[in-house]
């Protein structure tokens, strides 16, 4: 069922209860009451990551209070997108884009990885985690991605598991088409590495090459910024092993 985007979205982590009030924080208040400017029992759209999406009502006490009141449910909770989406940090502005549409593209998990070319390795953890929220509330998403911590690339490819297969943007591949490899893959459960702005070092493309569970793939004969390439990877995989399937190719 697809989302209802006539109404205003709004994520609230609080358990969703039919006729049981709940108090907005301020920002969420300033939101509705001042921006919106909603009126009494005005309806919108909630979610919490957890008991699907619920047509409310707000009711505001002044300027600076209102309480939302859950209704009915609108949409069940879809299970949690499998896909995991491992980034090198970009810089803030950049990053924030990034995650937005690494939402909006499906990712259940937003992983960090420090690479050798990494220019930005202190995150923002909570910044990112707002993101992410504000994307699912703007696009129809229900299911809140996990935002893990960073992490160098040694660990997380020494604790990988086993059955998921790792895909990653090698610009220096040899060819300009990723559909043959892309094909290939047999596993249902999936990664996406993207690197750095200097792209990966000799060092870890061996490293990457030599591992049973990683297939490279070009992003065609044009160099991409980093943020740009998560886009296009993003599509590219969600088209051919992803859940656009099925989408039909020569």
């Amino acid at each position: 069922m697809r989302a209802n985007y006539r109404l205003p979205r709004l994520f609230i982590d609080n358990p969703l209860v039919p006729g049981i009030e709940l108090e907005a924080d301020a920002g969420q208040t300033n939101y509705l009451v001042n921006v919106l400017r909603l009126k009494d029992s005005a309806e919108l759209l909630v979610f919490n990551g957890r008991d699907g999406e619920w047509r409310a009502s707000v009711h505001p006490r002044g300027r600076k209070k209102a309480f939302i009141r859950p209704l009915k449910q609108e949409r069940p909770q879809p299970p949690a997108p499998g896909l995991v989406y491992c980034f090198a940090p970009l810089k803030a502005g950049r990053l924030d884009y990034m995650v937005q549409k690494a939402v909006e593209m499906g990712a259940g998990i937003l992983q960090p990885v420090i690479t050798q070319h990494t220019q930005v390795t202190k995150l923002g953890h909570e910044r990112m985690a707002a993101n992410a929220i504000e994307a699912a509330e703007q696009c129809g998403v229900l299911a809140i991605p996990d935002v893990r911590e960073s992490v160098k690339l040694d660990r997380l490819l020494a604790e990988w598991e086993a059955d998921r297969r790792l895909v990653f943007c090698d610009e220096g591949i040899g060819t300009d088409n990723p559909l043959p490899a892309l094909q290939a893959i047999g596993e249902t459960k999936l990664a996406l590495l993207v690197g750095p702005e200097g792209g990966f070092s000799d060092e870890e493309r061996r490293q990457l090459h030599a591992l049973p569970f990683v297939t490279a793939i070009p992003l065609g004969p044009r160099i991409l910024r980093a943020d740009t390439a998560a886009v296009a990877a993003l599509a590219l995989l969600q088209a051919v092993k992803g859940d656009w399937q099925p989408i039909k190719f020569p």
